[in-house]
């Protein structure tokens, strides 16, 4: 047939993959023939073959569902790190696995420096990487201390947390407060701008925040519940990674009373007030301890395939999984696509980075992007991306949560509970709405986008679970 008689009549289309493709053709009018096709899968056969045939998986993963579902968050708190977590001493905690100075990005290396001069261990910028060379300041994963930190995750004693509990279990997660966008500590920037920032939080908006909260809570004031926030937030357009505008507001609107009864000077309850009323990501370290809370819940089940981390540290991705516990699998962090600020561009952004794809192992962020459409003018792609994206992660995942409901897909429930053998079997890898920071130290911010974990972790954590499973 030659070309001209193949365009001469109506187009026969073959779509593969996702429903919404081939029903949006459909709806033009167009001859449109599904194949059920799926990208390859990965992994050892035999792995594989021990994980379907484990007669502790389904009962296991069923319990890590039910726990993740069933945990709640309020916040109960707002102090020091070094009170709440008992971090002492010339120590930091970072996003991501453990890592060691050398092998620290220039966004990570960035925010430890600045961290340093906040904590007035050093007087300058070549003394803070002599301590931190040299093995002078303690590195560990906020992952180990039941805090979650997003983009470097840096916090040091003097930083206040955010303290949430869970009413179901009593487990309690942290996080230290968000600085707002642009060049900020978390995205690796240090400067005097950056400084005066930290030492205000730390003088400022903790001791407001603490005696807000405190003060409504002794009161006789039920506890903010941070779990029905981030559940509402999804009913009005954020998802809760990348998009916080709502729960921001949401936040302010609750803490705003207590602020204002909190007894502090009428100039620092305006500043403190208009500083979370321009800060879109505000309510970003609150949402993300209440992930942490869920899936601490589900850790340490025997059987479990269920992720219960995903993390970055802007050198290297690590997972967890429920049935491993505490073991971390890791890979080279990739580096996101989307857009870009300003004049800045894909040479400028470093790998991946960042705590809060809790926010994702949660179910969602990147997996409920179908609820905030909007998203895709913050990190690239079509409206159609972000409805197809959320479709897709249901096929990675145990269950939908009925808790946090998606309205346009008919309020079904985000998909909840990443399960490594469905990502194994169907090749198919979560995907992370993220922030973007400047590879070189001390850049700040340079974008937003998305991306995904490297295939690796998966095939570590595959065959983990395959020999915890031969041996049990």
């Amino acid at each position: 047939m030659s070309l001209q008689n193949l365009l001469s009549g109506p187009p026969a289309i073959v779509a593969a993959g996702v429903d919404v493709f081939s029903e949006a053709l459909r709806a033009q009018g167009a001859d449109v023939h599904d194949v059920d096709w799926r990208p390859p899968g990965f992994g050892d056969p035999a792995d594989l073959a021990a994980l379907a045939l484990d007669p502790r998986r389904a009962a296991a993963n069923r319990t890590a569902v039910e726990r993740l579902m069933a945990a709640g968050s309020v916040l109960v708190d707002v102090r020091p790190a070094r009170e709440v977590i008992g971090l002492t001493g010339r120590t930091l905690l970072h996003s991501g696995p453990p890592l060691e100075w050398e092998n620290a990005s220039g966004p990570m290396r960035g925010a430890l420096v600045g961290a340093c001069l906040f904590e007035g261990w050093a007087a300058d910028v070549e003394e803070a990487e002599i301590l931190l060379a040299t093995g002078a300041v303690t590195l560990d994963p906020c992952h180990h201390h039941r805090t979650v930190g997003p983009m470097a995750g840096v916090t040091s004693p003097s930083m206040w947390m955010w303290c949430l509990e869970d009413p179901v279990t009593g487990g309690q997660a942290f996080c230290n407060l968000n600085e707002g966008l642009g060049k900020v500590l978390r995205m690796g920037a240090f400067n005097e701008e950056v400084q005066a920032r930290l030492r205000w939080m730390r003088d400022v908006l903790g001791p407001v925040l603490s005696k807000a909260v405190r003060g409504s809570i002794d009161a006789g004031n039920d506890p903010l519940d941070v779990k029905a926030v981030l559940a509402q937030m999804l009913q009005m357009g954020d998802e809760a990674h990348n998009r916080n505008r709502a729960g921001s507001l949401m936040a302010l609107r609750e803490l705003s009373p207590a602020i204002v009864a909190s007894g502090a000077p009428s100039s620092d309850i305006a500043d403190v007030l208009r500083f979370i009323g321009g800060n879109e990501h505000f309510f970003l370290n609150l949402g993300m301890p209440t992930a942490k809370l869920a899936l601490d819940a589900a850790r340490g089940i025997p059987g479990s395939t269920m992720l219960t981390v995903m993390s970055r540290n802007g050198t290297e991705f690590g997972i967890q999984t429920s049935g491993t516990g505490d073991r971390w699998f890791t890979g080279p962090a990739n580096t996101p696509v989307g857009l870009f600020l300003g004049d800045y561009g894909p040479d400028d952004a470093n790998p991946d980075i960042g705590d809060s794809a809790i926010m994702e192992t949660y179910g969602i962020g990147g997996f409920a992007m179908a609820a905030a459409p909007a998203i895709v003018r913050f990190v690239g792609g079509t409206v159609p991306d972000a409805l197809a994206t959320t479709e897709r992660m249901y096929q990675l995942t145990l269950a939908e949560n009925p808790a946090m409901q998606i309205p346009i897909m008919g309020f079904r429930g985000s998909p909840t509970g990443i399960d490594v053998l469905k990502v194994a079997r169907t090749g198919w890898l979560p995907q992370i709405n993220t922030g973007m920071a400047g590879r070189v130290a001390g850049t700040g911010q340079v974008g937003a986008g998305l991306v995904q974990p490297p295939q690796q972790c998966f095939e570590q954590a595959l065959a983990a679970l395959a020999e915890e499973a031969r041996t049990a």
